[in-house]
């Protein structure tokens, strides 16, 4: 009779074990198959198609929500459509699954500053410059100057630009915002030297074009103001930029600072 109980008993234990393991690898099988879906969604979010992106990544939560790497992916393909707020919920997200995760805490920055929250997305992205296992620490240190710059704090922003260039000489949006915040303290000959470098740097970058315009102008020298002017309508055509651009060289005609051209 003791046989058979224990072999009853062992039977159970079996198809406990059994089920267990079903269950684990069913785990890891979901696990596997949300990572993939998720991979191809971060393809999509590579070639800015944001709606397919979505489309991926939702089905990756479906079966494994608690992928930090998810959600922050999730994050960044609502905060590119212009959510914000879903942006920020996704972002919170992966920061309470791994609060160590640096991406996702300066994509939250990013959000907030979307918004135009300068003082959430300053503190974000002080989190994530103090964090010294960071690889690439001049991405918040320049988010820092953007944002201080925004808060008309010209002397702060200039210092974190100033520090992103330390570690990065050649970080072409810290020497755009440089030039920027140099033109908002009257440093129009520092601003012509940092927005020179960035589009010797980056020569199809625009918006360091226009800022040049406006330091070259301020500096007298009208006729390099509008070859700035018209690189950004050359290289950006009916952008908002352009539109910017446009206007400034029309002021300088009718003050008959250039020739009519």
């Amino acid at each position: 009779m003791m046989k058979k109980n224990q072999l009853v008993w062992t039977g159970y234990i079996f198809l406990i074990i059994f089920f267990i393991a079903s269950c684990a690898g069913g785990a890891q099988l979901r696990r596997d198959q949300a990572e993939a879906l998720r991979k191809l969604g971060e393809a999509y979010l590579k070639d800015q198609n944001y709606t397919y992106a979505l489309r991926e990544l939702f089905k990756a939560e479906e079966l494994y929500p608690d992928d930090h790497i998810l959600q922050n992916d999730l994050g960044i393909a609502y905060r590119m459509k212009g959510k914000s707020d879903l942006a920020i919920r996704h972002f919170k997200k992966a920061l309470k699954l791994k609060p160590d995760y640096a991406p996702a805490r300066n994509n939250l920055g990013a959000a907030y500053f979307d918004k135009k929250d300068w003082d959430a997305a300053i503190d974000c992205y002080k989190e994530v410059a103090d964090n010294i296992l960071y690889a690439t620490p001049h991405f918040p240190l320049n988010n820092l100057g953007r944002a201080y710059y925004e808060k008309k704090a010209y002397k702060l922003s200039e210092k974190y630009y100033l520090e992103a260039l330390e570690i990065e000489p050649k970080y072409v949006p810290a020497l755009q915002g440089l030039g920027q915040t140099y033109i908002a303290m009257g440093k129009i000959s520092e601003s012509v030297a940092a927005l020179e470098s960035a589009v010797k740097e980056a020569p199809e970058f625009a918006r360091a074009y226009f800022f040049l315009g406006k330091a070259y102008r301020l500096s007298r020298k009208y006729n390099k103001a509008y070859a700035a002017y018209n690189k950004v309508l050359s290289l950006v055509p009916e952008t908002p930029l352009a539109v910017e651009a446009e206007k400034e060289i029309k002021k300088m005609k009718k003050l008959r600072l250039i020739r009519r051209r």
